[in-house]
């Protein structure tokens, strides 16, 4: 049993979507936090649904109406995202304004290590994960009609000034690492010299593989895209060789070489070359920064959970993350100078 109207739904997708079938059913996917998504299973076939949690939701924030721009203007390049195929704004029909896509078929991988894999098979995966990273940044936005779909500027600047107002809009406790960050961070953002697409939460587990090779089908979860500093996505992507592992996307700790895969240098050269790179600036900013922005997410998936609007069993476990998510963003930023214990 869904938490939608199943019959208002099938009547609406009927109307928009040539050729609807029949709806059997939906089933909700347990992963993700912000905007609640489901299976639709059909007797012809199945696909997708994401819709904006139901309840009051913190300003800018679940806008599925610019994830399903976003995948209209990427699917005619070949860039590989799931086929947008209709977009509802009235939140009569549901409850919240939602969109459909195609369902992608293929392989959803967990764990950054790839324990599944034969070490020789990992190794490529994480390439492809780069290279698709690396061709979404080289996209040009304007000729797919994106400028306004971001401020391209200032990007870091903004995205401090951002996390900081998601975070005070969503604060249940006083943290000390935060309020170090808040002071830091934006009296020493580092220069931009390129703007492009991006994702906004750029890993692993928001990929679809092809079954049986090392080729990203789909990429996911298009919420926090916008227009900015390409990055904002390699770096939070790269951060993960220094989160400690922990059976998701961390790999910090392993021995990567024993176990198949590429260093932060090898990923950091494969991007460097697939962008035109020279090279990188020193990273711990970008690791500061990035760990301060999740925990403002993840501050957000806290007071969700006090005001009852969490979308996921897991946010409880997500909620705790805040202050140890707060305490290594600051170690990260005394890595790059800031001062203070």
């Amino acid at each position: 049993m869904s938490d939608l109207d199943e019959a208002l739904l099938e009547g609406w997708l009927r109307d928009e979507v040539p050729g609807f079938p029949k709806l059997v059913g939906l089933e909700k996917f347990s992963g993700g936090q912000s905007n609640p998504t489901y299976r639709v299973e059909t007797e012809g076939q199945n696909y997708v649904l994401r819709r904006k949690p139901f309840g009051p939701l913190l300003p800018s924030a679940h806008a599925v109406e610019r994830e399903f721009r976003l995948l209209s203007a990427l699917r005619p390049t070949g860039f590989p995202v799931p086929a947008p195929l209709a977009l509802c704004e009235d939140a009569s029909i549901i409850g919240s304004p939602f969109y459909l896509m195609e369902l992608v078929e293929g392989r959803t991988f967990w764990d950054a290590s790839l324990p599944q894999l034969p070490l020789a098979e990992r190794r490529p995966c994480h390439e492809a994960m780069i290279d698709t990273l690396a061709a979404l940044h080289r996209l040009d936005h304007e000729t797919l009609g994106l400028t306004d779909f971001g401020r391209p500027g200032n990007f870091f600047a903004r995205q401090v000034d951002r996390w900081t107002r998601q975070y005070r809009a969503a604060q249940t406790d006083d943290i000390a690492e935060i309020e170090r960050l808040i002071e830091w961070l934006p009296r020493t953002v580092p220069e931009q010299t390129r703007a492009s697409i991006i994702h906004g939460d750029y890993r692993i587990d928001n990929l679809i593989y092809e079954a049986e090779e090392p080729r990203v089908r789909a990429v996911l979860d298009w919420e926090l895209a916008t227009i900015g500093d390409p990055l904002a996505d390699f770096t939070y992507l790269a951060m993960n060789w220094v989160i400690p592992f922990d059976g998701q996307s961390g790999l910090g700790g392993l021995d990567l070489a024993a176990t198949g895969l590429p260093s932060l240098e090898d990923i950091t050269a494969r991007y460097c070359e697939a962008t035109g790179r020279g090279g990188l600036p020193d990273l711990n900013w970008y690791f500061a920064y990035n760990l301060f922005r999740l925990a403002s997410i993840v501050q957000g998936i806290k007071k969700r959970l006090a005001d009852g609007n969490a979308s996921s069993a897991k946010a409880a476990a997500s909620a705790e993350r805040v202050r140890p998510l707060a305490k290594s963003a600051w170690a990260e930023a005394r890595k790059a100078g800031a001062v203070g214990s």
